[in-house]
């Protein structure tokens, strides 16, 4: 009998010891490197615009040329005559000042209205706006990935996930329009005889094509990303061993750079909307530079998104293996576009819009624990 217990107590010595021995065959730490290749798959969503022409502002027209005034001109505008008679404003405006004796009264024989003539006109739809067709996008971009796992037991791990962050190109959609309305009126004995009611405005005004780019900007991402992991399978025992992953993405953006032909673009609004608010309506028409010194800031806001990730180790030995996976985030930030005339400080476009990142990500990589 006592014999029995002692065989009974050696086998179950035995056993804790192996299971011992199991628990500690899985390794603490893996580090991995490889190819990380990223696939955003947001679309554009539209720019909210406002500038600093408040609705209802009235400003001095000044001169402008004969072509920007015409362009201006709501082109659905119509007017009656003495008659009784409809007649299309624009169209009979053209004919108008097309007149030989009435460019000799009412220009200065440069093809420019004379700002006595012009007179003043009340300026809408400038102070905010939204551009449903513009957007921003962005696009594919490989880099070095670079992760880090810590093993709480053989299958449950922390990972922190990194590497080298890309430069990423941002694809401009459509193109940004000023939708110009209200009315203007002219001092003008001959033309208020003639055009009582004054002129409707009605001019979409050309700011920048952001389609027509090979790219509205470039950024450098930093995603360090932690997640916790469940892999199946068993360490010495499954080479195969497929896993799953949640967490949490952290995401910074800097180091923007703005496409030069739309940096121009901007300033150049700028200028529209600080010779408006000069007094000078018409020189903001004929696109002339302004008492102002314009800067186009641009920044992004750092953003936090969910991570889902599916993947599988292959192990060479008990310390190389290979690894391949695939995740989502979903992941969005605001970026913020701002007009500033350095000399006054004076904040003249701020323009935002929702980027939708939403990135498929892929990793290859090879790993070594220990």
């Amino acid at each position: 009998m006592k014999k029995r217990v002692i065989k009974i107590a050696i086998l179950s010595s035995l056993s804790v010891i192996t299971s011992m021995s199991y628990a500690q065959e899985f390794k603490r730490f893996s580090v991995s490197a490889g190819w990380l290749h990223v696939m955003p798959q947001g679309k554009a969503n539209p720019f909210n615009i406002n500038t600093a022409v408040k609705n209802g502002t009235e400003a001095k027209v000044g001169t402008i040329s004969t072509t920007s005034f015409l362009n201006s001109i709501d082109p659905n505008a119509t007017m009656t005559d003495m008659g009784g008679e409809v007649w299309n404003l624009k169209e009979t405006l053209t004919e108008f000042l097309a007149q030989p004796e009435i460019q000799e009264q009412l220009t200065d024989g440069k093809g420019n209205i004379l700002a006595e003539v012009a007179g003043t006109a009340r300026i809408e739809g400038l102070e905010n706006w939204q551009q449903q067709d513009a957007g921003l996008e962005v696009d594919d971009v490989d880099t070095l990935g670079l992760t880090f796992n810590y093993y709480l037991n053989d299958n449950v791990s922390l990972q922190f996930i990194g590497g080298i962050p890309p430069k990423v190109d941002v694809k401009g959609k459509g193109e940004i329009l000023a939708p110009l309305s209200g009315i203007a009126m002219s001092p003008n004995d001959l033309v208020k005889y003639l055009f009582p009611d004054g002129f409707t405005l009605g001019q979409a005004i050309p700011i920048t094509n952001l389609g027509n780019k090979s790219k509205a900007a470039s950024i450098r991402a930093w995603t360090p990303t932690i997640e916790a992991q469940y892999q199946f399978g068993r360490s010495g025992v499954n080479k195969f061993r497929p896993y799953i992953g949640a967490g949490l993405m952290y995401a910074h953006f800097n180091d923007i750079k703005l496409n030069d032909g739309i940096r121009s673009d901007l300033a150049s609004a700028g200028h529209m909307i600080q010779n408006v608010l000069d007094g000078k309506a018409g020189a903001a028409l004929d696109r002339k530079e302004s008492s102002g010194k314009m800067a186009v800031n641009v920044d992004a806001d750092d953003a936090i998104a969910p991570i889902f990730t599916a993947g599988f180790t292959y192990d060479f030995n008990d310390s190389w293996y290979t690894v391949a996976s695939v995740s989502y985030a979903k992941l969005s930030n605001n970026a913020q576009i701002d007009v500033v005339n350095q000399n006054t400080g004076t904040r003249l476009i701020h323009a935002t819009t929702k980027v939708d990142i939403d990135p498929l990500i892929t990793y290859l990589g090879v790993g070594y624990r220990f």
